[in-house]
């Protein structure tokens, strides 16, 4: 086993950095290779020798070389191809003291292998087996990164020995540890200097280099310069200042950044980025407050490639109107009429389906007609069904009728069971008619409805509620503080160490929005704000400080039905669909 060092090899600690990246010309990198009695080690194969060269800034640090005895015979034909016989490897030492040698070796710096999940894989293998934690390398494959630069025009692959003669390398590769180390080293030199010239400058891009990242994507890295590690919303804009995307990140800087690499796959967001030309960032108190201000902010500019929370004020909700015969109808807003109301829905084809499982289970009229007190039209088709109590030719008792919509409000704000039932029973009806389509049908409608009443049951308790002031314990040990008035974020703030928190709560308070209560049961901010406010709230670990109104939601509520539609959803979703076309061509025949 030998060493050479032309410098000390332990790697200073490492620094903060810019989260841009960490220079390559800073980057301690340790070149690595195998030689090895086959090609896995899981398969019983040996190492035989490991050989690495740790370079930095293009200066060679120091050489590690070392055979190792495998304790088996060596296959002829890899004696042949590395020239490493028994004899040679009689009397070197074992893995055991040669890996935990290496591993000092390469302490701190960036692992680099051509073909890395191979060497890397050997050394891995047998860290575990001597019961040795393997230490967090960062691995940097020449190979994976040579597919990702090279062209058939510059070399006929991208093996080793094609590499080292294109970048026109001092060593040979010849299947020897050390030499294949140091070709290798001359090639992954070859390729930063290739990389270098579309703007790859640090380990980061260098890692997740790919060229599905144009090169004037990759050159505009530069707008996130400045931007902070905080919390907060991040708005990117062309050369007139229109917003053209709004996004949120626990860490702005950090987040801005992936959209110039390879994190980045999303072909819309290539195109974004071509247009943007500035970056700006509004840092937030909390994760929580982002949350809220990119949903205001995307609803205020409507940016072309948000997709979604374009539109929130594109709203439906099912109707329980106050007449002398009430009907269920599908409405846009909310009045202040002392109506029922179910939703908001974002689409009107869900509150549809919703609209169906009530009509399904309760006979109110359908209707749209005024109807006075006594009526003695021609009944419609639904009432000769029996699904109407048919109001308008004058044979439905007031009594009754009014028992049946009281029944209508009670599922639709308290209660679902009478619907869940109903529909069970429609669906094992038709499932035993083999009915099998149509139940599931009704199976999809029960699912929709489910979670719309339990939706609009936690929202109309949160909307009810003038005030409510929690706090919990953040990550970093300091303490998150919300202000939420009628469900909307009024206010968010963290209070600072050795601060008062009694008085940090009250001058929060002082300062929130003020907010003014919606009419009906919906709370004064969109539904999807909202729901963001309550996951905070139902969080593990918060702290209800001020409550303002009653806070409930309804024990029998559609809530405890959920489980049971969201398993029965996310198992519906987990079968593959069967395809015939990706069957073998005899059995395709068979089943046509």
């Amino acid at each position: 086993m030998s060493t050479t060092a032309s410098a000390p090899t332990r790697w200073e600690a490492q620094r903060s950095f810019d989260e841009l990246g960490r220079p390559l010309r800073d980057i301690t990198f340790c070149v690595v290779d195998l030689e090895t009695t086959g090609g896995s080690a899981a398969a019983g194969s040996m190492i035989t020798e490991i050989g690495a060269v740790k370079v930095r800034g293009g200066e060679v640090l120091g050489e590690f070389q070392t055979l190792v005895n495998p304790y088996a015979a060596i296959p002829p034909f890899i004696a042949v191809l590395t020239g490493i016989t028994n004899s040679m490897v009689s009397d070197a030492p074992s893995i055991e003291s040669a890996l935990p040698a290496f591993l000092e070796f390469a302490a701190g710096s960036v692992l680099v292998a051509h073909n890395a999940p191979f060497d890397v894989g050997f050394l891995r293998h047998f860290a575990s087996l001597q019961d040795i934690a393997w230490p967090g390398f960062e691995v940097v494959d020449t190979a994976k990164l040579a597919r990702r630069v090279i062209t058939r025009d510059d070399a006929p692959n991208c093996k080793l020995s094609s590499l080292a003669q294109l970048f026109h390398a001092t060593t040979t590769p010849d299947h020897r540890a050390l030499s294949d180390a140091r070709a290798t080293v001359d090639v992954l030199h070859g390729l930063m200097e290739r990389l270098g010239g579309v703007g790859v400058h640090t380990l980061e891009e260098l890692r997740t280099f790919t060229s599905k990242v144009s090169t004037a994507q990759r050159r505009k890295r530069h707008l996130a310069e400045g931007l902070p590690h905080a919390p907060g919303v991040y708005l990117f804009r062309d050369d007139s200042s229109r917003v053209l995307y709004v996004g949120t990140s626990k860490d702005l800087r950090s987040r801005v950044r992936t959209y110039f690499t390879a994190s980045e796959t999303r072909s819309r967001m290539g195109e974004m980025i071509g247009l943007a030309e500035s970056v700006t960032a509004i840092t937030c108190a909390t994760p929580l407050e982002a949350e809220v201000r990119e949903l205001r902010l995307i609803a205020e500019h409507k940016p072309k490639y948000n997709r979604r929370s374009r539109f929130p004020e594109k709203m439906h909700f099912v109707k329980l109107t106050r007449e002398i015969w009430p009907r269920l109808s599908l409405v846009r807003r909310v009045l202040d009429d002392d109506a029922d109301y179910l939703g908001p829905f974002s689409s009107r084809k869900t509150a549809e389906k919703c609209l169906a499982v009530l009509h399904d289970t309760f006979p109110v009229r359908q209707c749209s007609d005024r109807i006075g007190a006594r009526q003695s039209r021609t009944p419609c088709v639904l009432a000769e069904m029996g699904r109407c109590l048919s109001p308008c030719d004058g044979s439905a008792d007031p009594a009754t009728y009014g028992a049946v919509v009281r029944s209508v409000r009670d599922t639709m704000l308290r209660r679902p069971d009478e619907v869940v039932d109903a529909i069970n029973a429609r669906m094992t009806a038709l499932a035993q008619l083999e009915r099998f389509e149509e139940a599931g049908v009704h199976r999809d409608r029960l699912a929709t409805f489910v979670r719309s009443a339990a939706r609009t049951q936690r929202l109309s308790g949160l909307a009810a509620c003038s005030e409510i002031v929690a706090a919990r314990r953040e990550d970093d040990g300091r303490w998150a503080v919300h202000v939420v008035r009628f469900g909307r974020l009024a206010s968010a703030g963290v209070i600072p160490p050795g601060a008062d928190a009694h008085h940090f709560v009250e001058q929060l308070r002082a300062g929130a929005e003020t907010v003014s209560g919606a009419p009906g049961p919906v709370p004064s901010a969109t539904a999807e704000e909202s729901e963001k406010v309550l996951r905070w709230l139902e969080a593990p670990g918060v702290r209800l400080v001020e409550v303002d109104g009653d806070w409930v939601c309804p024990v029998g509520g559609a809530t405890r039905h959920l489980a049971v539609y969201d398993a029965l959803n996310e198992s519906r979703l987990s079968v593959v669909p069967f395809d015939e076309r990706r069957l073998p061509a005899s059995v395709h025949r068979q089943v046509r």
